[in-house]
């Protein structure tokens, strides 16, 4: 399998070369792949009938197969089939500000945190870069509208899958490509430290987001395996000097569970933590799901730890709940159906 949507503009403009064409012949496939949205090379007008039948002949336009679809208020949940039969799922989200697309990386992960739905179907395998680019043309194809943003914070750790993801995110914002503003687009990563150094030396002024989720190692290694392989205090020096190279400010997403990480004391904690770093916390309501056992915080307990670190000057939000009426926890339409499937 070569899929056509698994070459960034370089790639097929090198391979052009290779075959004895003109590089910008690339340019013409890319307009017809994401300005155009063609699905065959028979479309593809400006090209000559022997370079149309040799790409037939080299190259294939996959697809994903749309299984379910979730909708709620401003947001829908699809799950997709994969060509191998596999599932994943990309959550769209009606911003005021635009379109924002969440994306999974892979098939299952491995990262094993204990309030995550995804973590309970272990990883299976990397997604392709097609496989990606895929989830958004087909959302945006479902739904006639423009995707804007893009966060990868689906099932899977981006970070673990890191050469596909970065092709990925240079297809997808290549003006040339679907043309998606490089400071539109997240990763989000549980905090593997050699990645997040190589991400550094990048350069690419995409948006990093750190899954932290706890103010000390004692909560963090109760809740995320990867702290014992990455604690804290390597996270957190590792991130600020991320920001010293790059300049760039930094998310921690911490995901608020009752009775766990939700006490006035893990937020006087997190700020003596963040205090003086060029960040802001995204507080995350816990979307609660039958099979596991962590219990979103009250309403009174998650404003109560927002009050204390906008106290201690840490710029801090409440995310926006989404989908009250989906399976809104990551990998949970997945796993509901392999539920199904295995009945």
């Amino acid at each position: 399998m070569n899929s056509i949507y698994n070459y960034t503009l370089n790639d097929l403009q090198a391979y052009f070369e290779e075959i004895g064409e003109s590089k910008y012949r690339a340019s013409q496939v890319f307009d017809w792949l994401y300005v155009k949205r063609v699905k065959s090379f028979d479309d593809m007008t400006n090209l000559k009938k022997p370079l149309i039948k040799y790409l037939k002949k080299n190259f294939s336009f996959d697809t994903l197969k749309l299984i379910k679809v979730q909708k709620d208020v401003d947001v829908k949940k699809y799950l997709f089939e994969l060509y191998d039969g596999n599932k994943i799922e990309a959550v769209l989200m009606n911003h005021d500000y635009g379109n924002s697309l969440c994306v999974s990386s892979q098939v299952g992960c491995n990262m094993g945190c204990r309030f995550c739905e995804s973590g309970r179907l272990k990883k299976v395998r990397n997604l392709f870069a097609f496989e990606l680019v895929l989830q958004v043309l087909k959302v945006e194809e479902e739904t006639n509208e423009r995707i804007s943003h893009i966060v990868l914070m689906g099932i899977g750790e981006p970070f673990d899958n890191y050469d596909n993801v970065m092709k990925f995110i240079n297809i997808i914002n290549d003006p040339k490509g679907i043309n998606i503003g490089i400071r539109h687009i997240t990763i989000s990563t549980c905090g593997i430290v050699p990645k997040i150094k190589q991400f550094m030396e990048e350069k690419t002024g995409v948006n990093l987001a750190i899954s932290l989720h706890a103010p000390n190692d004692i909560i963090r290694n109760e809740i995320m395996p990867i702290n014992k392989a990455y604690n804290i205090e390597n996270v957190i020096s590792t991130v600020k000097e991320y920001i010293d190279k790059t300049n760039r400010r930094v998310t921690f997403e911490y995901i608020l569970l009752d009775g766990v990480n939700d006490s006035e004391k893990c937020a006087l904690e997190l700020s003596r933590l963040l205090k003086g770093i060029n960040c802001y916390v995204n507080l995350i309501p816990y979307n609660e799901t039958s099979h596991i056992e962590y219990k979103s915080s009250k309403k009174v307990t998650i404003n109560k730890f927002y009050d204390i670190l906008k106290r201690n000057n840490i710029n801090v939000t409440i995310r926006r709940e989404f989908g009250s009426k989906v399976s809104a926890a990551c990998g949970q339409l997945r796993s509901e159906q392999a539920t199904e499937s295995e009945r």
